[in-house]
């Protein structure tokens, strides 16, 4: 056991978090910590990592246990170090290495004590054993997968925005290598590419992990057990979220039944108690069956308690057939080129997915879209078109200082107090909650406030930023579902492949600076792209196999293909070459082991560093092997690899 809640009760001012919750997580564990929005599964991970102690209970935690915890507060943190070096701040012990390494070096340069030079020869060896020498490539490895150019690993910290800091510290958590390692919501800062790569790095991450996420295709990829925080209870499903959806919905109708069995159990044994009561020959039976019913351990009611949106999406006019029209569209930042020359068409009733890598421009497109960016070229609006945009940063556009119905008085609606009441009651606020000054707000309540703005509006365009982002998934549902059946037309921005599967009936995806239409749904889309994916690989596989035998300037090349047997020589030929190549890999290696060891012998005689320009030469000698010996063990492994590929 790596973290264990032992009968944990946690009251938050007089709300109760969790009460007499056992939770273990183990090693190997990929748990999905779920529950609707405002039940406390941030509160929770803050009780795990020891920010808030527990009324009652323990929290156990083993004393060589590392925990990881990467949530919104660390936004606070800010720094003129390039993103390179602060997720590099994750290899502490190496960095100190490094300086000490130094160090000892130059002061053995001076001088002859053993104790120094054993102690240097010590971190040498622990650099060795850390891998020391190849963290820069291990951090860009990790930045790179998560959506960052090489231009901008040397960028300042504190030039990016919010989104993109917290990748820099996701990379800086997921290189420290954390026993449990707690996300919560790691993929709100995430586009669909970086997501995947997510998915493929956690899946083969030694430590547990715990993610918060409102995204079910993440779940149902990475983990292998659902702690679902409920009534202020802890229910644990092993399984993905798929399992825990047929699961809980099993358990339910199982409680349902069990739960009316005993009603009409009690409502007969009432009605014997009220029918013999009255009688003295049978009041002492009567007075068995009400001692009896007392003792009974009643079943609770399995009627669902959770948040339901009320959404309702109105319009007041219908447009003209065409909503917006763009016509050579042209948009850059410096030498950063979004679109170019780019045309396309919004039609009534388009339901479109704007999708696409982080930097792509999906955002910027919108606001184009949405007249909120400068660009060249022609947007349109078509007839009667009334429209809402609700931007990425919605929620930091709130006046904090506003009351909820502060803030939707300013939206410019045109409705009455009561109207906005009523609004803000389908959107979970009522009564007192709509005087909550918007500062006090948790992540989904703020969302909650922006969405109610723009259905306010009565528009008959939507245009949505990141919609879900800190909606539980209940309430993604909820507006999916309110999204199809709203008459008007919208485009959207979403990394939420769930909810861009129930939502769209378009996808647009911009490539190489042109928008790319595809008229069908997101499950259509990717099969699409599956088919053509596999296409180019078995053309790829197919011009593999073919060679040109006559080289003729004609209107059209002929091809023939190369004789099977011919192929089977060359790769054989191919292979041979790769074994001699590793041999002669393997055999370097060997050797450069063998000069690093006999360097390290003579490093450690007093003669070395008794003179201190020879010990220098010694020391940036070690260097020099180490670095080629890493370089060379790499080629190593590509050439295995390849080898093994060919063999299979």
């Amino acid at each position: 056991m790596l973290v264990g809640l032992n009968n944990v009760t946690f009251e938050f001012g007089a709300r109760t978090i969790v009460a007499d919750a056992t939770w273990h997580i183990q090693p190997g564990d990929r748990i999905g910590l779920i529950g609707y929005n405002g039940t406390g599964k941030s509160t929770l991970l803050k009780v795990i990592v020891g920010e808030y102690l527990p009324s009652s209970g323990t929290v156990e935690r083993s004393r060589d246990t590392t925990i990881g915890y990467l949530h919104q507060d660390l936004l606070s943190f800010d720094t003129n170090e390039s993103i390179l070096e602060v997720a590099m701040g994750a290899f502490e012990r190496v960095r100190f290495l490094e300086k000490e390494i130094e160090r000892l070096g130059n002061e053995l340069e001076h001088s002859s004590d053993e104790i120094l030079l054993e102690k240097y020869t010590d971190y040498l060896h622990e650099m060795d054993v850390l891998d020391g020498y190849n963290i820069q490539y291990k951090t860009e490895e990790v930045l790179h997968g998560l959506g960052f150019s090489n231009e901008q690993l040397n960028r300042p910290y504190k030039t990016f925005s919010g989104g993109w800091r917290m990748r820099v510290l996701l990379a800086k958590m997921i290189l420290q290598q954390p026993d449990v390692l707690l996300l919560d919501e790691p993929t709100n800062h995430l586009d669909l590419p970086s997501i995947e790569w997510l998915e493929k790095y956690l899946s083969n991450y030694k430590g547990s992990v715990v993610i918060v996420s409102h995204d079910k295709f993440f779940l149902n990829r990475m983990v292998n057990k659902i702690v679902e925080l409920y009534q202020q209870e802890l229910h644990i499903y092993p399984g993905n979220y798929e399992y825990y959806e047929t699961e809980k919905a099993i358990r339910i109708e199982m409680q349902q039944k069990a739960y009316e069995n005993q009603q009409d159990y009690i409502r007969q044994n009432e009605r014997l108690v009220e029918r013999f009561r009255a009688k003295a020959s049978k009041a002492a039976m009567a007075q068995s069956i009400m001692k009896k019913l007392d003792k009974l351990d009643r079943i609770e009611n399995t009627e669902l308690e959770r948040p339901n949106l009320r959404i309702n999406f109105q319009i007041d006019k219908q447009p003209g057939k065409i909503i917006a029209s763009l016509k050579n569209i042209s948009k850059s930042f410096g030498e950063n080129i979004i679109v170019k020359n780019a045309s396309a068409e919004i039609d009534r009733g388009d339901k479109i997915a704007l999708i696409g890598a982080n930097g792509k421009g999906k955002s910027t497109l919108l606001r184009i879209i949405a007249e909120a960016e400068n660009f060249d070229g022609e947007r349109i609006w078509g007839h009667n078109v009334a429209e809402s945009f609700y931007a990425q940063h919605q929620l930091e556009s709130l006046n904090l200082n506003h009351t909820i119905l502060e803030e939707m008085q300013l939206c410019g609606s045109g409705k009455t107090d009561l109207e906005l009441r009523s609004l803000l009651g389908g959107f979970m606020f009522g009564g007192d909650d709509i005087d909550k000054k918007i500062k006090i707000l948790s992540g989904g309540e703020k969302a909650r406030v922006a969405l109610a703005k723009v259905i306010a509006s009565k528009s008959n365009f939507l245009m949505l930023d990141e919609p879900t982002n800190h909606l539980d998934m209940h309430s993604v549902d909820l507006l999916a579902q309110a999204l199809n059946k709203y008459e008007g037309s919208l485009i959207f921005v979403s990394h939420d492949r769930y909810f861009i599967s129930k939502a769209a009936n378009k996808i647009w995806e911009i490539i190489d600076y042109e928008i790319k239409e595809f008229k069908g749904s997101y499950a259509e889309y990717i099969e699409w792209k599956e088919l053509m994916a596999k296409r180019e690989k078995e053309l790829s596989q197919q011009k593999n196999k073919t060679v040109t035998e006559n080289i003729t300037v004609k209107k059209t090349e002929e091809k023939k293909y190369v004789p099977i047997n011919n192929l089977e020589r060359d790769q054989k030929k191919e292979l041979q070459k790769l074994q001699k190549q590793l041999e002669k890999t393997e055999e370097q290696i060997n050797q450069l082991n063998k000069e690093k060891t006999e360097l390290e012998t003579q490093m450690s005689l007093p003669d070395s560093y008794a003179i201190p320009h020879k010990f220098k030469e010694l020391e940036d000698k070690h260097k020099q092997l180490s670095a080629r010996l890493s370089g060379i063990e790499k080629e190593y492994e590509m050439l295995f690899e390849k080898i093994v590929e060919m063999e299979n």
